[in-house]
């Protein structure tokens, strides 16, 4: 196994992107990033790990890291252990990895490492499951409309976000959820929808476009609006329109801790395509 060290987001992107996009929807999130990161590299503080492995000339893993962030990792190998040392051992004594995400057994790989080398137990962090959709199900939807985020939404969309985070275990602060939620609204990527009563009850946010698709995350709506078909609403607008927009798939994570949600996308069309698992290395 012989892995390779990048220097910049595109020359990974060179080697890895084809390899990736074999599984473009396991792979959308690195991809994503790595996208995201050679947009921004210039104004970044620390240095990204961005990795590909190699065994007989062919690829078989890869991996991004943008310090202090947890790792993303993936192999197509279903013995992932190999690829997984291979990536350890060029990390050991120049990187800190806080913890890993990545396909179940490419994550689980990891934490079996971590606890031989640490003589520790690996912190589980969230179950999770990314759902791929090409087609919107017919659904009669709510009354209401999905609209742009405007600045006059900001306010209650920056606490909406850390609400989000609440229920998603995400450490974050304010500040942090006031700089995303700006961000989300410059982009135009950050949406609301509103009920019949022109009032605002549910958002949703589309991130991380790839050649052929684009995730939807930050489903939020108030614990005292749930329950009434608001996200539904939400998502399933916001998925045909992005379908509509030219992209191929939509895809998203879900909890595998709240039913409720993963019932949610898969009435509107989504369909399971993997489980990701994630660690923190305490």
């Amino acid at each position: 196994m012989n892995v390779t060290l990048f220097k910049t987001p595109n020359d990974f992107l060179d080697v890895a992107l084809d390899y990736l996009e074999a599984q473009e929807v396991l792979n959308g999130l690195m991809i994503g990033l790595a996208i995201r990161l050679s947009h921004s590299a210039p104004r970044r503080r620390n240095r990204p790990f961005l990795a590909v492995v190699e065994d007989g000339g062919e690829l078989v893993g890869a991996a991004v890291m943008t310090p202090p962030h947890k790792m993303v990792g993936y192999s197509h190998l279903a013995d992932c252990q190999p690829v997984v040392e291979a990536l350890h051992g060029t990390l050991a004594g120049r990187w800190a990895v806080p913890g890993v995400l990545g396909p179940a057994n490419v994550a689980d790989a990891w934490a079996r490492l971590w606890e031989r080398e640490n003589n520790h137990p690996a912190r589980q962090g969230t179950r999770q499951r990314v759902f791929e959709l090409r087609q919107v199900q017919p659904l009669k939807l709510l009354p209401g409309r999905l609209r742009l985020a405007n600045a006059d939404d900001f306010e209650y969309l920056v606490e909406w976000i850390q609400a989000f985070h609440v229920d998603a275990n995400i450490q974050d602060d304010l500040e942090s959820a006031a700089l995303l939620a700006r961000g989300k609204m410059q982009n135009g990527d950050l949406f609301v929808w509103e009920n019949g009563a022109g009032e605002p009850v549910s958002m949703a946010a589309k991130s991380r476009p790839t050649r052929h698709g684009i995730t939807v995350n930050l489903v939020y709506t108030p614990a005292d609006l749930r329950g009434r078909g608001y996200a539904t609403a939400c998502v399933a607008t916001l998925s045909q329109q992005l379908l509509d927009d030219g992209y191929q798939f939509c895809t998203l994570f879900t909890d595998l801790g709240n039913p409720v949600s993963n019932y949610i996308y898969e009435k509107i069309g989504y369909t399971a395509v993997a489980d990701f698992h994630e660690y923190y290395f305490d």
